[in-house]
């Protein structure tokens, strides 16, 4: 059962006491339901990791309204409607949206089928499957004359017959029906409830009032011995096919989730720890930053880590969706849940329990299978007004019917009437768009593209232009030194000796390519004082009281000088050939140039094609300077390239693009794509890039190179096409049902639609479409 959080008696009065407010509550590890905690030790349910103890200080507790859980009780972690009916709302407990009556789905994927609301759904079924039968076949005996079942009793008492085995079917196995039903119409939110409550809600009670006091209705609905005709059939067998379709539903949608469930069952148990040589098998919960782990062949890495040890093959598909192994040496990163291949290694945990990348993925796909793409306002303003005109139709049906209609007219018009209630079915409008994004996002994540939300999805199928930055994106992000000239006095080796010294206060690619260079070089590095790093032109320091700059043209700007023709005509050689040059400033003289080269990655030449050949145009804007940047153009046969550009540069390029009407992907992956990263209509991070980067953007690309932008863009199109196959099948589904149930086609073919057929295709529409979503999963 589900406790209350334990709070001091005299929190909520103002005067709450000092001692006790902190209390020792229970987590999972790998945040499996976010922040849910409990109040004794055990297993998570989700994931069957011990629970790690966590503090929690019961005031703010109480303000934020947190549940503390027992450990043995069911999970119930947090719900939310699918049909948004408030937004994103979500609630404490397992059950019915209270708005519009849909049953509620689980916000944190869990890592095995909870099956439990299917399973009463199923015994309901079996029920009503059981009672419904023998209804169908007494209302339906006088079509089949050898059942003969005059001879046994009156067709009056065969009436009590189906009213006794009906009744169970409306209110037991179908109660909540009704009671979803009566709360869409309370809370004056119309759906498929509403109509069912009208309905058969109608169908039942009319039954009844015939079977009571028959002496009430008119000749037309009674036969030649004085008995009204029943529909306790209908109702019944209604039921049963809504309850069918309802199981069926539930079915499908538990495997909407599935590629988040595989996620979650990826993280191993145990982890073996190293001691002093000695190996030891632990929970995975209680691996600590720092710990020596050792993984040996065919099996999981536990957390994300550096190998200090050994070498693997280590499959990554899963995560990165790369079907090849990759090959890891010394000082190389690993990710928890990555296979291990056929040797054994040691490393050592950096990132453990949520802040695993592993974690991060199952949390950010949670987060977006919940999220709203723009599309759907389109169903929502549908299905708004969907409901009302059905009623409006099924009055305007019974009327017309009843003016204009063969006898028994009456009979007609109430059956007809109920036939267009129940065929009309607004949860599949409703269902259409968020199905395909909690499967499309969770197919992403298995691909190595994570989306934070529903809109970059919708976005990203119009993207025209793509703007990529240079370093870390087209090219692998681990420049290595080339080249280092004096211009003046000072030797080769002292102008490398004065840039790697600076440098090693900086975190920039290109500094650590010089710092590792010298450092092979087995140079001496130099103690440098005031250190300063400025955006988009290089860093400044000073050794001995002489300013020392290292950067770009804009750096020595800065500084007040200029390049003689000399010197630009031997920095230009560098950079006609792809390398990137950096000038060193001593005092008032630029005194040498240093130059690196940062290797193309082998898979963006085919990513810019495939992109162009998707009428994608790229772009790339980067800090480099001229020469490098058209190399490095010229090669990948971009469409445009803008160099020695800012942040702000960038940022201000998107905008421009934007206001001339084009919609703007951008990727990158340092702190200073930041800012264009946000403005982008689309933002997409390289994986390998800095945190900021990944905050900043709305899809992360966990391999961080360009052919997960080819990914994320078939991903889109398949997703917005899966979409609006959905909507397109749900507004011709109801466009063609309606009028058929109506009985349009009666006046020329003598066809009536039967409410029982009517059931059917109502129950079948809302799977149909969550059939359909499911295809997403095998793009």
């Amino acid at each position: 059962m589900e406790k209350k959080s334990k709070k001091n008696p005299d929190c909520c009065s103002g005067h709450a006491k000092t001692v006790d407010t902190i209390h020792k509550v229970y987590s999972c590890p790998m945040k499996c339901e976010g922040e849910k905690v409990y109040s004794s030790e055990g297993r998570c349910p989700v994931c069957n990791m011990n629970l790690k103890e966590v503090n929690i200080d019961l005031n703010h507790a109480h303000d934020r309204h947190e549940n503390i859980q027992n450990t043995h009780s069911e999970a119930n972690g947090k719900y939310f409607c699918p049909m948004h009916c408030e937004g994103n709302k979500m609630y404490e407990k397992s059950g019915d949206c209270p708005v519009c009556g849909m049953h509620l789905v689980a916000a944190e994927v869990e890592g095995a089928d909870d099956d439990t609301t299917y399973e009463v759904m199923k015994r309901k079924f079996r029920v009503a499957l059981f009672l419904s039968i023998p209804v169908f076949i007494i209302a339906m005996s006088e079509f089949f004359s050898f059942l003969n079942l005059d001879l046994i009793a009156t067709k009056y008492t065969w009436g009590w017959v189906e009213f006794v085995l009906a009744t169970p079917v409306v209110f037991y196995s179908s109660g909540e029906f009704f009671i979803r039903g009566w709360k869409s119409i309370r809370t004056w939110n119309p759906n498929m409830w509403t109509l069912i409550l009208i309905g058969v809600g109608s169908a039942y009670i009319f039954s009844v009032i015939a079977l009571l006091m028959p002496g009430i209705f008119p000749d037309q609905f009674k036969d030649s011995v004085g008995n009204v005709h029943l529909y306790f059939e209908a109702a019944a067998v209604i039921l049963t096919l809504v309850l069918l379709g309802q199981m069926l539903e539930l079915k499908a949608h538990s495997k909407t989730n599935s590629a988040i469930k595989a996620l979650l069952n990826l993280a191993p148990p145990i982890a073996r720890r190293v001691n002093n040589g000695e190996e030891e098998e632990i929970p995975l919960e209680n691996v600590q930053v720092g710990d020596i782990l050792r993984v040996k062949p065919g099996e999981k890495v536990p957390v994300d880590g550096i190998i200090i040890a050994g070498t693997a093959f280590i499959d990554e598909s899963m995560i990165t969706g790369e079907p090849i192994p990759s090959e890891k040496y010394n000082n190389d990163k690993v990710t928890g849940g990555t296979i291990n291949g056929k040797t054994s290694f040691d490393f050592k945990a950096v990132k453990v329990g949520s802040d695993t990348l592993l974690s991060q993925i199952i949390e950010m796909v949670n987060e977006a299978s919940r999220s709203r793409a723009p599309i759907q306002k389109l169903a929502d303003v549908v299905a708004r007004y969907f409901v009302i005109t059905v009623i409006a139709i099924s009055l305007l049906t019974f009327v017309i019917w009843a003016v204009w209609g063969p006898e028994p007219a009456y009979a007609y018009a109430f059956i007809n009437a109920v036939s267009v209630l129940i065929i009309a079915c607004p949860c599949a409008l409703g269902l259409a768009t968020p199905v395909s994004i909690m499967v499309g996002t969770g197919r992403g994540a298995q691909s190595g593209v994570l989306v934070k939300n529903a809109r970059s999805i919708e976005e990203m199928n119009k993207v025209d232009i793509l703007i990529v930055d240079k370093t870390g994106t087209i090219t692998e992000g681990k420049p290595s030194l080339q080249s280092y000239e004096s211009f003046n006095k000072l030797t080769n080796i002292e102008i490398l000796q004065l840039a790697a010294s600076v440098d090693t206060f900086s975190e920039h690619p290109v500094a650590e390519a010089i710092v590792k260079g010298a450092k092979k070089n087995d140079i001496e590095f130099l103690q440098i004082e005031s250190f300063e790093s400025v955006t988009g032109k290089g860093v400044k320091a000073e050794y001995q009281g002489v300013r020392i700059g290292l950067g770009n043209k804009r750096l020595i700007e800065d500084f007040g000088l200029s390049l003689t023709k000399e010197q630009e005509n031997r920095s230009s050689q560098k950079q006609l050939v792809g390398q990137t040059v950096m000038y060193l400033i001593v005092g008032s003289q630029v005194e040498g140039i240093i130059s690196v080269s940062d290797k193309i990655k082998p898979t963006s030449i085919d990513a810019i094609k495939r992109l162009q050949k998707m009428s994608v145009k790229v772009l790339m804007l980067t800090g480099d300077n001229e020469n490098t940047a058209k190399a490095v153009s010229r090669e990948l046969n971009l469409d445009g390239y803008v160099a020695d550009c800012l942040p702000e540069d960038k940022y201000n390029k998107v905008k421009e693009l934007q206001e001339k009407g084009h919609i703007v992907a951008m990727a990158g992956d340092g702190i200073n794509d930041a800012p264009a990263l946000e403005q982008a209509n689309v933002g997409i991070a390289m994986g390998t890039g800095t945190d900021i980067a990944m905050q900043s953007a709305e899809i992360t690309l966990i391999k961080g190179d360009l052919n997960g932008i080819v990914r994320a863009r078939e991903l889109s199109i398949q997703v917005m096409r899966n979409i609006k196959q959905n909507l397109f099948f749900a507004f011709v589904y109801n466009a063609i049902g309606i009028p058929i149930a109506a009985g349009i086609l009666f006046p020329f073919f003598g066809i009536l639609l039967s409410p029982l057929i009517a059931a059917a295709a109502m129950s079948f529409s809302s799977v149909s479409v969550i059939t359909n979503a499911l295809r997403l999963r095998k793009v």
